[in-house]
């Protein structure tokens, strides 16, 4: 009789996984029809506000509907605003020795310069590097006051041939500026030479998705220019690297007076995401969110992070991310065909501004439209339609619940998926703004590929088929969540914060750094990993760092940079803010 009760209970439930797979495997022609339409020419490669951003948002707002969700928020669409690049503003001058320079033929400036007013005298100052680690060092302010005077340095590092550079983590024009701001400069300019710069370019006014600057003016000044109205009789930018590279620092008295005034203007636009749901009339008042971020790199460009930047064209995007968009609306109609069996309810959320740093996504989970303890597990779908021959399928965030593996292991048995696990909830989309506020997620990729973040992920290359069999297992992963009596329990997974490479950080304080403006006064904490350094001396999320060692923390890039002059085992007095009382943290790296 147990045994006869036994397979029959298996039988069940062999039944049962059978049918919630035959719920989804359909056609694909819908597939088909949502990327070629989001990656289309129409949509200019979905850029981050404008028309074609509010053309692809209405689309997949209409397909909600017509797949009976219901929208929440603004009428589906809940939008935010954000800085999306800036611009030369019409008073911009440069004046050295008396002799007016010219923007965009002499000069440039930098995204990350104060937009002000300065004169002041110049001190030159090598590469502008300072560092140090077990087997080099190199401080090209020894012996220097700069305090109130523009500061002229020259481009890159000292070792510009080598790809393992170890001055690469010191050379670029961000690093450079907060040092000389940290020594007091108020100003700095940048030149170069032949080895760092062969062919005199300026600087290009890359947006770097930071919102405050460095707090002084920064100006990129071409060698010619330098040359001419700059350097005294005997020096040039190129004779000057010859010697910086050397490592021996020219005495040089420049003798003359810059005066400039800088002004940059930032560009915000506003963007949304798209929300909708399944309201199951048997439902609990609990919560699945299954979201894709719908944004791309429009034409790309640089700084855009496309991976040919010097190749303008449409960047179409059907991989990153019209399939999970596609995928979204797909599970969105098969979903709600079952919504009489559903014991949970589902949030559909198509983000925005995702390549600008997760913006998109970290605005809803701080807007949610319901309680964020009804929430209780979320999905993300990003680049799931290039399934190889291989049929390799990567699930990240199985760390985060301690039913998530047990689960996959079981519904994807017998559907020819090869399943790779990575446990960690942090990660570079947008599941990892749910994680860092203790929700369990699970991302689901087929992973990247030579198009990725160029011209040519096209729709024409998608592995359609592959894709429903990937949507397949996402639905019955969907329906096992939403048809259970109990909620996946929350496990912390991994760091909250990106892992540097031997060329970043020595050391990691063990948080989730915050991307939200703070317009200037510092970096937010939006996650703390328990055991990491930063957990052991007290701090919180919400917090807000705004110094290190006694030196400012304006934002991420301020942190970052503290962060490189760190070494592993030192002890290093944390300025913070907590409920807006000021506290200080001794955090042992």
């Amino acid at each position: 009789m147990l045994k006869r009760s036994l397979f029959l209970a298996i039988a069940l439930l062999a039944v049962l996984y059978i049918t919630s797979l035959s719920i989804f495997a359909q056609t694909t022609e819908q597939l088909r029809q949502h990327v070629y339409k989001l990656a289309s020419d129409e949509m200019q490669g979905r850029p981050v506000g404008g028309d074609a951003d509010q053309t692809a948002a209405r689309y997949i707002l209409e397909q909600m509907k017509k797949a009976g969700l219901n929208p929440l928020a603004n009428k589906g669409l809940q939008s935010f605003n954000l800085v999306a690049s800036v611009q030369t503003g019409p008073g911009n001058t440069l004046s050295i020795g008396g002799h007016s320079l010219e923007y965009g033929s002499e000069y440039s400036l930098y995204a990350f310069s104060a937009s002000t007013k300065l004169e002041a005298d110049v001190v030159y100052a090598g590469f502008g590097i300072v560092m140090q680690n077990d087997t080099l060092a190199r401080n090209d302010y020894d012996n220097l006051d700069v305090k109130g005077k523009w500061v002229v340095v020259l481009r890159g590092d000292p070792m510009p041939e080598r790809n393992d550079s170890p001055f690469i983590p010191f050379s670029d024009a961000r690093t450079k500026a907060m040092l000389a701001r940290d020594r007091g400069a108020a100003g700095l300019i940048i030149t170069s030479g032949k080895r760092n710069n062969a062919q005199d370019e300026l600087a290009p006014l890359i947006f770097d998705r930071s919102v405050s600057d460095v707090g002084i003016p920064v100006i990129d000044l071409k060698r010619s220019a330098a040359d001419s109205f700059l350097l005294p009789e005997g020096f040039t930018a190129d004779s000057l690297e010859v010697q910086a590279i050397k490592g021996k620092s020219a005495s040089l008295t420049i003798g003359r007076t810059i005066a400039a005034t800088t002004q940059l203007e930032k560009n915000t636009v506003t963007t949304q995401n798209v929300v909708a749901a399944i309201h199951a009339p048997k439902a609990s008042d609990e919560w699945l969110v299954i979201g894709a971020h719908y944004d791309h790199l429009g034409m790309g460009g640089p700084g855009s992070g496309s991976r040919m930047p010097e190749t303008p064209a449409v960047h179409y995007g059907a991989d990153d991310n019209a399939s999970g968009v596609a995928g979204l609306l797909w599970l969105a109609k098969k979903l709600n065909a079952q919504r009489g069996k559903l014991k949970r309810n589902v949030i559909f959320v198509a983000f925005g501004a995702e390549e600008l740093g997760l913006i998109g996504s970290r605005y809803f989970v701080r807007n949610l439209p319901v309680p964020k303890e009804k929430v209780v597990a979320m999905i993300n779908l990003d680049m799931i339609g290039r399934l190889n021959e291989k049929q390799s399928v990567m699930a990240g965030g199985t760390g985060t619940s301690s039913v998530w593996e047990p689960m996959l292991n079981r519904l994807a048995e017998g559907t020819g998926l090869s399943l790779a696990f990575s446990p960690e909830g942090f990660g570079a989309s947008d599941h990892a703004s749910f994680y860092a506020e203790g929700i369990p997620v699970l991302f689901f990729t087929t992973g990247a590929h030579s198009d990725y973040h160029t011209p040519n992920d096209t729709p024409d290359k998608i592995n359609y088929f592959g894709m429903q069999q990937v949507l397949t297992l996402v639905g019955a992963v969907s329906l096992d969540i939403l048809q259970s009596q109990t909620r996946p329990d929350f496990r912390e997974a991994g760091p909250r914060e990106r892992v540097a490479s031997r060329r970043g950080f020595r050391v990691t304080f063990g948080i989730m750094p915050g991307f939200a403006d703070t317009g200037g006064n510092g970096l937010n904490v939006d996650g703390v990993t328990k055991g990491g350094p930063a957990d052991q001396a007290g701090m919180k999320k919400g917090d807000r760092i705004v110094g290190i060692n006694g030196l400012p923390v304006k934002d991420i890039y301020d942190y970052m940079n503290r962060l490189k002059t760190i070494k592993p085992g030192e002890r290093v007095n944390v300025d913070l803010i907590r409920n807006n009382e000021p506290m200080i943290l001794v955090v042992e790296l």
